[in-house]
């Protein structure tokens, strides 16, 4: 049974159920589909293979991507949106933790 707080997304054909606060479910849910967008692109390269090594390469690109896009002069509330990265950062973290000791059960 899932909570009202329970979130689950689909990243890489993975499920991953994420408790959040309902006022940042649709921001959760645009993130997700990124990232899967992004790892997708990777494993579609074929230069990177197995799960863990896609994520952490989409996670360079997409921290990149925001770096560079704060060095901009027109770029605003970057603190805000570092911290968020972070935190989803955090997220994706720990459910990758929770669907490997998932795996070795």
């Amino acid at each position: 049974m899932s909570s009202p707080n329970n979130v689950t997304v689909q990243i890489l054909d993975k499920e991953y159920s994420i408790i959040c606060p309902p006022e940042e479910r649709s921001n959760l849910i645009s993130a997700a589909r990124y990232l899967d967008g992004k790892m997708r692109e990777i494993r579609s390269s074929g230069k990177v293979i197995g799960a863990d090594r896609i994520a952490v390469m989409a996670a360079l690109n997409i921290t990149h991507d925001l770096l560079h896009n704060q060095e901009r002069p027109d770029a605003q509330s970057g603190g805000a949106t570092r911290e968020q990265v972070r935190d989803l950062l955090d997220r994706v973290d720990q459910a990758l933790a929770d669907d490997a000791d998932t795996k070795s059960n």
